[in-house]
């Protein structure tokens, strides 16, 4: 189940990741053969902003999923047993705290933005702009309780952060 969970996710931040590089692109791309025409659009760089913004926390939370966030595996999987299975654990619980006060934070900044729009498209509310804090946050949390199990169990076998494992290696982590 946390398998399909983890995979699920996976997809999910892929193609909402690929929607938006692709919503920057066209979107710069536009303002650039506008801007040479003359006709430089005035809301492109406000909404290029916020895409970048999303695909930040969007990334990030792909990045938390895949363990492709900076880390110290080989400090890690030379401590003994004991030792780094503490450490996983703590670190874990600290990222984790971090995002949840991220996300609470976030949905104070939500209310605190009720009722205003963007400067160059006033239509658009900046709580929907602003919305990423608390989704992108809790985004990052689920990314991090899907992928743990695998992460404990290289934590176990001392491979952390290792790509090519033997085969022994790889029976004891199934």
């Amino acid at each position: 189940m946390l398998a399909a969970g983890r995979r699920a996710l996976d997809r999910l931040l892929q193609a909402i990741l690929l929607v938006l590089m692709l919503a920057i692109t066209v979107i710069v791309v536009y303002a650039v053969v506008m801007r040479t025409s003359g006709n430089a659009p005035s809301w492109y760089d406000e909404i290029a902003a916020i895409i970048l913004c999303w695909v930040t926390y969007f990334g990030s939370a792909y990045a938390a999923l895949k363990r492709g966030h900076i880390g110290f595996e080989g400090l890690v999987n030379v401590m003994p047993m004991r030792l780094r299975m503490a450490a996983v654990f703590l670190a874990e619980a600290l990222v984790i705290a971090f995002f949840v006060l991220l996300a609470w934070m976030g949905m104070r900044v939500l209310r605190v933005l009720e009722g205003d729009g963007l400067v160059s498209v006033p239509w658009i509310p900046l709580q929907l702009t602003h919305a990423i804090i608390p989704l992108g946050a809790a985004l990052f949390v689920l990314a991090q309780l899907l992928s743990f199990p695998d992460y404990l169990a290289q934590a176990r076998a001392g491979v952390l952060g290792k790509k090519d494992v033997g085969e022994e290696t790889k029976e004891k982590l199934e």
